[in-house]
């Protein structure tokens, strides 16, 4: 719960305050008594009578009754505080600086249940413990530095971590970036990150708040909320940019199918983000970045003009830009550009990037600003690179591009990379409101990434061709109740689902196999049934042409270990694709696709989400694979039907939100034909322990 008192409190207690700025109690009566706190304000410490010019009390019991208390002392002494501030005074808001509780081990837990047990039984709200407390326009309850400059319409920071929150900061200061509030949840014991994301979204302003909100996330203890409060909020206009730590691959856990290999938890926090719309960030550097660039204005489009009077930046920006996706349009051959050059100096380039020399002047500057806003209609955005040549001063020049960023209707970004030559200039610029990226590639690993990230669908399902009572009745009637179910049931669900399938014969007898591809006429392929990983045990045949090859091949792979059965199927050409999906416990089934056959391994790329899925997410995971170029047709090659590959996921992920008791499925190959995309090889593993039941 958060509530007004923790908000804006109108009196504030500090249990352990303290005339020493070097220890917590003490910063944070500096930082508030700093940050104009306008309510009442007490401490608490036996050793004082006085603190930081405040009357000191010698005990909790003694103080008036107040609002929100933060808690500095240590962990054996908080349960009784904590007692007497929330049943005797009135505190209905607390904030807890101590460690030492469940990140410390058992007893540590045992006590923090304790004192969140008083807390909620007093209806009263919590920070931490473990954390450096809260930052808003109201009160400074942080016991470290830096304070950033606070703005109404700065960033919202949420961060698990009270040292991760400060270098974030820290990174955000340099750039110019403004603040709204910062929460460190710390252990998150009674207000996580995804409550206070609920809070902002269920009390959200769209006149008063800020649409910035950055995130650094160590545990997602509830993925339906998080999903649910952040795509609310970006859909009421925010920009929310989150690091998720601890996804490394060193938490995958052991799985037998492709799938399941690849699906590990960063996959889940990729589905997780792509369909709430958030942009995902890697180092506190880019997402402080991402959230300078929310700052400006939006960016609609992939094509940038760059404005230079040095060329080794411009270049490097070039090209981190067009690793990323990103357009830097030629403009030499535009009508105009011939128009521009004569308003520079000899031997500028109009070529894009833009160089207007390094002895180029502010008018220079101006001119090609003006051309790539007003006349060169095909530019989205503008990045403007401008640092001092060590010879003069660039006031001037710094001013001009103030103007322009105030008055250009698309967006300026400020690259002003002279951070030591040009120090006084750089500030002047960043104190009238403005954001400077002074590295140019951590710019266009921020501007790709933000552009890639789509915006938030309704978690919607898709019905069209799947047959729902149809799949509920092929799950029921399937005998095992785990394990990897008969190719004949699988055929049944794609076939449920409205996913097309290769025809196919599954027997353990030659005489049906060799009748099987007579009819469907040869070439065809053979596949041995039973070992999970079909080529590993050369228990894949394809291109067999006649029926003397059919019959060896079919005798060699019934002798193959634990093969039960053999599949025959028609040979087909086309490109291999891949599609698949796994259950994460919390997040639910994490849906796959990418370059099918052996590539799915070897090249791990793959896109994910979160089933259920809608067409257009489904196609903004097949345009963000590394390989989709291949889709459209590289090199002479004849490109793919993307909506239909986008329209089988969908249906899959349909299948799943009917079928729980699926847990891992794999499609690979999928093949795209001339005719169409049709699934040549899957599996599904199911577990019957879950009762279904249609919501």
């Amino acid at each position: 719960m958060i509530n007004r008192e923790l908000i804006n409190p109108e009196s504030i207690v500090v249990v352990g305050g303290s005339n020493k700025t070097s220890k917590p109690g003490g910063n944070c009566i500096r930082n508030l008594a700093g940050g104009n706190y306008r309510g009442r304000l007490y401490a608490v410490n036996p050793g004082e009578t006085e603190v930081q010019g405040l009357k000191c009390y010698a005990n909790v019991s003694d103080i008036p009754q107040t609002d929100l208390a933060i808690i500095s002392i240590p962990a054996a002494a908080c349960l009784e505080a904590v007692t007497v501030l929330a049943e005797e005074k009135g505190v209905r808001a607390f904030i807890m600086y101590t460690a030492g509780f469940a990140e410390a081990g058992a007893e540590g837990g045992e006590l923090e249940r304790k004192i969140a047990g008083v807390i909620s039984r007093a209806g009263a709200s919590l920070i931490g413990p473990n954390c450096i407390g809260l930052l808003n326009r109201y009160h400074h309850s942080l016991f470290t530095l830096p304070i950033p400059d606070m703005d109404p319409f700065g960033a919202d920071m949420v961060s698990s971590s009270g040292g991760t929150a400060i270098f974030i900061m820290e990174s955000a200061i340099k750039m110019g970036l403004r603040f709204n509030s910062v929460w460190s949840v710390g252990n998150g014991t009674l207000t996580s990150v995804e409550d206070v994301l609920e809070y902002m979204d269920m009390n959200f302003n769209p006149e008063t708040d800020s649409r910035i909100k950055l995130l650094y996330i160590e545990s997602i203890k509830d993925p339906d909320r998080m999903l649910e409060h952040t795509g609310s909020l970006i859909r009421k206009g925010c920009r929310i940019a989150a690091i998720k730590s601890g996804t490394s691959e060193s938490g995958m856990r052991a799985a037998s199918s492709h799938t399941g290999a690849m699906a590990n938890p960063d996959l889940a926090v990729e589905a997780l983000f792509r369909k709430a719309g958030v942009v995902r960030c890697f180092s506190r550097e880019e997402l402080a970045t991402a959230g300078a660039v929310f700052t400006l204005k939006e960016l609609k489009g992939r094509n940038i003009a760059i404005v230079t009077h040095a060329g080794g930046p411009a270049v490097i920006l070039t090209d981190a830009l067009s690793k990323g996706g990103m357009e830097i349009p030629k403009l030499s051959a535009h009508p105009l550009a011939k128009e521009l050059k004569g308003k520079l100096l000899p031997g500028a380039s109009v070529s894009n990037p833009v160089d207007i020399l390094g002895t180029g002047e502010p008018a220079h500057l101006a001119a090609a600003i003006d051309y790539c806003e007003r006349k060169f209609r095909e530019i989205d955005g503008i990045a403007v690179i401008f640092g001092s040549p060590g010879l003069t001063r660039v006031y001037e020049a710094y001013d001009v591009l103030d103007r322009k960023m105030r008055s250009c209707g698309k967006p300026i970004f400020p690259i002003l990379p002279s951070v030591n030559t040009a120090l006084d200039e750089t500030d002047f610029f960043v104190r009238k409101g403005h954001v400077n990226f002074s590295d140019e590639v951590g710019l266009a690993n921020a501007l790709t990434a933000i552009l890639k990230t789509p915006r938030p669908l309704a978690n919607s399902l898709e019905l069209k061709g799947v047959d729902i009572p149809r799949i509920r009745h092929i799950i029921d009637s399937i005998p095992e109740r785990e394990g990897y179910i008969a190719p004949r049931y699988v055929q049944m669900l794609f076939g449920a689902a409205g996913i097309p399938m290769v025809e196919e014969l599954v027997s353990d007898r030659w005489e049906e196999a060799r009748d099987f591809a007579g009819k469907t006429g040869y070439p065809v392929v053979a596949k041995v049934v039973g070992p999970v990983h079909k080529s590993d045990v050369g228990g894949v045949v394809l291109n067999i042409r006649s029926p003397e090859h059919l019959e060896m091949e079919f005798r060699r792979l019934m002798k193959i270990p634990q093969a039960c059965s053999v599949m025959i199927q028609p040979m087909l050409e086309g490109m291999e694709l891949f599609a698949g999906a796994k259950y994460e416990e919390k997040f639910g089934h994490i849906v796959l696709c990418g370059l099918g056959g052996i590539f799915v391994e070897i090249f791990r790329d793959v896109a994910s989400g979160l089933a259920p899925l809608a067409t257009e997410e489904a196609l903004s995971m097949i345009r963000s694979l590394k390989g989709h170029r291949v889709f459209e047709g590289a090199r002479g090659q004849k490109g793919i039907d993307e909506h239909r590959f986008a329209q089988i996921i969908v249906r899959l992920s349909a299948l799943l939100r009917f079928a729980v008791e699926i847990k891992e499925l794999d499609v690979n190959p999928l093949l795209a034909t001339e005719n169409g995309i049709i699934a040549v090889d899957a599996r599904i593993r199911i577990e019957k322990t879950a009762t279904w039941q249609e919501e």
